[in-house]
C-alpha cells in the first residue's frame, strides 16, 4: 500500500519533481519508513521545517549518506532554506566531521545548486581575517560554552596538547563558528546533530547540550531535533542524544503541567 494521506502530501511537498524506483522495488519499506518519517514523527515536535532540514542535512553528512544527502539537500531548497544555509551546514561540517568525510558532500552541494542555476561561489560569509580569528573565536567560543569553562579548558590542558585549545579557538569558533549565514543558536543545533549522528563523541555532546541551552535552545527544542533526526540516524544513537539531553537539562516535573500533549501538538509541517 502507499504511504498514508499525511505522509504522501509532506513527500509531494518536499520532493515534487523526484522519481524514486524503492516504491516500485521495495514498497513495503517506503510505506512504513514514509508513514514514519513524514506523519508519525512530525506529529511529535514543533521544530519549523527550514531548521529540521537543517538539522537533518548535518545529521545526513555526520552518517556519510551520501545520496540521501543529495535528496534531502534537494527537498530543503524546496522548503525554504537559503543555498547559503546549506553551504554553511556543509562548512561547519568540517571541524566536527572532518574533511575526509566531508569532502563529496562539498561537491555533491555544489552539482546540486548549479543544477538549479545557483551562481558559486556564493557571497562570503567569514567574519575573521587571519590576524583576527584567534581573538574572535576565543570571544565566539566563550559566549557559547562559557568564559570560566573555556579558561578551564586551557588551564588544564597538558603542556604538550595546549596547542589543540589554541587551534579549537582559532580553527572551530573563529574560521567556522563566526562565520554569517546561520545564526549562533541554530549553528549550535547542527553542532549537536552532528556529534549525536557521529556516535563516540558523549562527552562533546552532553557539553553542546549545555551550550545549547546557554545560546537559548532549550529542552524541548533540543528533543525536537533528536526526535526528527531519528529516521535518519536510527534509535542507537537517537538514545544516546536523548540521555546527553537528560544528564545536561533534565525534565522538570514542575514544568510538565505546560507540556502540551502529543495529540494535540501542531504538525511541524
Amino acid at each position: 500500500m502507499p504511504p498514508n494521506e499525511q505522509a504522501q502530501r509532506v513527500h509531494d511537498r518536499l520532493f515534487p519533481t523526484h522519481v524514486s524506483t524503492l516504491p516500485v522495488t521495495d514498497p513495503e519499506l517506503i510505506e512504513i519508513f514514509d508513514n514514519f518519517a513524514f506523519d508519525e514523527v512530525l506529529r511529535e515536535t514543533r521544530l519549523d521545517v527550514r531548521t529540521r532540514m537543517m538539522v537533518q542535512l548535518a545529521a545526513i553528512i555526520a552518517s556519510q549518506g551520501l545520496r540521501e544527502y543529495h535528496v534531502m539537500m534537494r527537498a530543503a531548497l524546496t522548503a525554504g532554506v537559503s543555498p547559503v544555509e546549506v553551504k554553511e551546514v556543509v562548512y561547519q561540517a568540517v571541524p566536527y566531521v572532518g574533511i575526509a568525510k566531508v569532502y563529496d558532500f562539498i561537491h555533491a552541494t555544489n552539482e546540486v545548486l548549479t543544477e538549479r542555476g545557483v551562481a558559486l561561489p556564493l557571497p562570503g560569509q567569514s567574519a575573521t581575517t587571519p590576524e583576527t580569528r584567534m581573538e574572535r573565536g576565543l570571544a565566539v567560543q566563550k559566549a557559547i560554552i562559557g568564559a570560566e569553562r573555556v579558561e578551564a579548558l586551557y588551564a588544564s590542558a597538558p603542556a604538550d596538547a595546549g596547542h589543540i585549545q589554541r587551534l579549537l579557538s582559532a580553527n572551530c569558533f573563529g574560521d567556522h563558528l563566526s562565520r554569517g549565514g546561520v545564526d549562533v543558536p541554530t549553528r549550535e543545533l547542527l553542532t549537536l546533530s552532528m556529534l549525536v549522528a557521529l556516535g563516540g563523541c558523549d562527552v562533546q555532546a552532553r557539553g553542546h547540550v549545555a551550550a545549547n541551552l546557554k545560546v537559548g535552545n532549550d529542552r524541548a527544542r533540543l528533543i525536537d531535533v533528536v526526535t526528527q533526526l531519528l529516521p535518519f540516524i536510527g534509535y542507537p544513537r537517537t538514545l544516546n542524544g536523548l540521555r546527553a539531553i537528560d544528564e545536561i537539562a533534565p525534565f522538570d516535573d514542575a514544568a510538565a503541567a505546560g507540556h502540551v500533549p502529543t495529540t494535540d501538538r501542531p504538525r511541524s509541517e
